[in-house]
């Protein structure tokens, strides 16, 4: 049953048609709320945009993740807004709104899987389903105080869900507690192919974090200080980013090419309206050339090759999940571009590589979350999703 008072903006304003879930199973209680690029039985799939609604139509089936989760009992709750194609992190819709981020109602909620986080951070749903192209779970999850996580690419299915970068989508969820987020992984993830041993090393990366805000990250440091306490030590290292301008525009051009590939003919028939931001990336997509595109692909193939060996089967990086608490609702297009530039500094690493990353929220700026994020090997997921819980209990000692 779709929530009686969407105080937040989370939910997109669709009728309410019954949405029958499991009785009992691990799941059951509560409540699930589904990013609206996901199909739902008896719904239409708006993707963040009016045209792309309109030549949806409503939908005879709902996408196998989704149904993962009312076979396990989870009560859908509705479909919730999300950024315009899914083409952003920052969380505003210029057709349907910015839902409130509860965590801090001044700040933006973040995107591309905005409602979804904002229903569970305000306690709307207990789950939050989402997806990840280019940080759209991490993103919203760590400026919303939120467990989250970008599994290995290709690790849940994406069937009945719109494409927006297929070699880059990936489907995440949201929780505000560690069990619940453990219990939705077991649902979802199944046994590892590559599972973390024991003991897996843990390395702080220090010059990731100098892409952070300095006091945003002496917050992450100390909670990671605290964690040593019950973790043990984490190696603290360089692992040469003198590249990371490459990354990330290796990543924005396939990426672009991508979402012309899957968006272009709609958009070239019906000359929506697109929104701030949206319509610039839209354009730059279009753009891409295939010499573009087959540079950047190498960027992509030894980049994840040379994380793979810095990894191995064993090791874990930490790395800010953003590069400060979430923007202010009131910041202009010029600083809200500056942030999305610094930020995709940090998301590229799992982004470009396909691994997965969990978000943990351990730390706060100014009365604001900011996350921490655990990237592991593929196929390593369900591990490094147990790893966050510890990490997460571990990070919330206080010395006497």
């Amino acid at each position: 049953m779709p929530v009686a008072d969407d105080s937040l903006r989370a939910f997109m304003p669709y009728p309410d048609v019954p949405v029958a879930s499991a009785a009992s199973g691990p799941l059951a209680g509560q409540r699930l709320a589904v990013k609206d690029l996901f199909d739902v039985t008896g719904y239409p799939t708006s993707m963040g945009s009016p045209v792309f609604l309109a030549a949806s139509g409503v939908s005879a089936t709902t996408a196998p993740v989704v149904r993962q989760l009312l076979e396990a009992g989870a009560q859908f709750v509705g479909k919730t807004i999300c950024d315009e194609f899914a083409y952003s992190m920052i969380g505003k819709n210029a057709h349907f709104g910015t839902p409130v981020n509860a965590a801090a109602p001044d700040r933006v909620p973040g995107g591309s899987s905005s409602g979804s986080a904002s229903a569970v951070a305000g306690g709307l749903a207990d789950i939050g389903l989402g997806s990840d192209t280019g940080g759209s779970t991490r993103f919203p999850g760590s400026f919303c105080g939120l467990f989250s996580i970008r599994p290995t690419h290709g690790r849940l299915s994406l069937e009945g869900a719109a494409p927006m970068a297929p070699s880059f989508d990936t489907a995440g969820w949201f929780t505000r507690d560690a069990v619940l987020f453990e219990t939705v992984a077991d649902v979802l993830l199944g046994e590892d192919t590559s599972p973390l041993g024991d003991e897996p090393e843990l390395h702080l990366a220090d010059d990731v974090f100098a892409f952070a805000d300095p006091t945003a990250a002496a917050a992450l440091r100390a909670a990671i200080q605290r964690a040593t306490l019950r973790i043990g030590d984490i190696r603290g290292q360089d692992f040469d980013v003198s590249d990371i301008g490459d990354l990330v525009v290796a990543f924005r051009r396939l990426q672009g090419r991508e979402a012309w590939t899957s968006l272009g003919a709609l958009i070239e028939r019906y000359r929506p309206p697109l929104g701030p931001g949206v319509a610039e990336r839209i354009a730059f997509a279009r753009a891409v050339t295939d010499a573009e595109v087959e540079s950047a692909s190498i960027v992509r193939d030894e980049f994840r090759a040379r994380l793979a060996r810095i990894l191995g089967s064993d090791r874990v990086l930490l790395l800010p999940s953003a590069p400060d608490v979430a923007p202010l609702l009131a910041d202009g297009d010029v600083e809200l571009d500056d942030f999305r530039t610094r930020a995709q500094r940090l998301a590229v690493f799992a982004s470009l590589t396909g691994f997965p990353q969990v978000t943990i929220p351990v730390a706060q700026k100014d009365g604001a979350p900011i996350g921490l994020s655990l990237l592991g090997p593929a196929g390593s997921d369900r591990a490094l999703v147990a790893l966050a819980h510890r990490f997460h209990r571990a990070a919330a000692l206080r010395l006497a």
